[in-house]
């Protein structure tokens, strides 16, 4: 009897191992599991924070450009009424030439938006080459080493805002591109990204003809 009780007990004891191994078994596969899942959210999130920081920066940058056009467009603004004296001191008579340019310096100070700026900076470009046309049956202004200096100026500032619009509409394009494409696309709107308005084209009007030759 003791016999039989003995190997009824080492039956028992032989039958629960393989259930204690294969628990141990299962916990470890849980934990790789969950050690997986982990390490999968946490490049999720790493991508995630990416994606972020790279539209961030597209938009600093294409802020940025603007800022550089802004600095040039008051260049232009202020070099405007000194452009306007300077010739009116030979032409006073060109009065419907001189309230023209002093509109559209106004309308364009006031223009908000690169839209609405870039367009009313292109009728003010048009007001500006109509007044420098006028210097040209001027001889003597055209002579005038003030004249030249404001000359000289004016040019300077086209090339420069030509380049910062060619520079702030890549940077518009570059970012707007970002978030139109997968899977920037699905972070872009609910983290408060928008889009930006472009500044004109890159081919815009034609800087004014300045000529430097003086009178003969």
């Amino acid at each position: 009897m003791g016999a039989t009780e003995d190997a009824a007990a080492r039956s028992v004891v032989v039958g629960q191992k393989p259930t204690r191994t294969a628990g141990r078994g299962t916990t470890i596969e849980c934990v790789w599991v969950a050690i997986v899942v982990g390490a999968v959210v946490v490049l999720l999130l790493l991508y995630l924070v990416y994606l972020y920081n790279r539209l961030v920066r597209l938009r600093n940058e294409a802020e940025t450009g603007w800022a550089n056009i802004d600095v040039q467009l008051r260049r232009r603004y202020d070099l405007v009424p000194n452009l306007v004296e300077a010739v009116k001191g030979y032409a006073a008579h060109e009065r419907e030439t001189f309230d023209s340019v002093t509109h559209a310096r106004a309308a364009a100070e006031q223009a908000s938006g690169p839209r609405a700026a870039a367009e009313a900076n292109d009728h003010l470009g048009g007001a500006i080459d109509r007044l420098i046309a006028v210097s040209e049956a001027y001889p003597q202004l055209r002579a005038s080493e003030n004249f030249l200096a404001l000359q000289q100026e004016l040019s300077d500032i086209e090339d420069k805002l030509a380049a910062a619009r060619r520079y702030y509409n890549q940077t518009v394009y570059a970012y707007h591109s970002a978030m139109q494409t997968f899977p920037t696309v699905v972070i872009a709107k609910p983290f408060g990204f928008r889009e930006r308005e472009f500044f004109g084209t890159d081919e815009g009007r034609d800087a004014p003809v300045v000529s430097f030759d003086e009178a003969k």
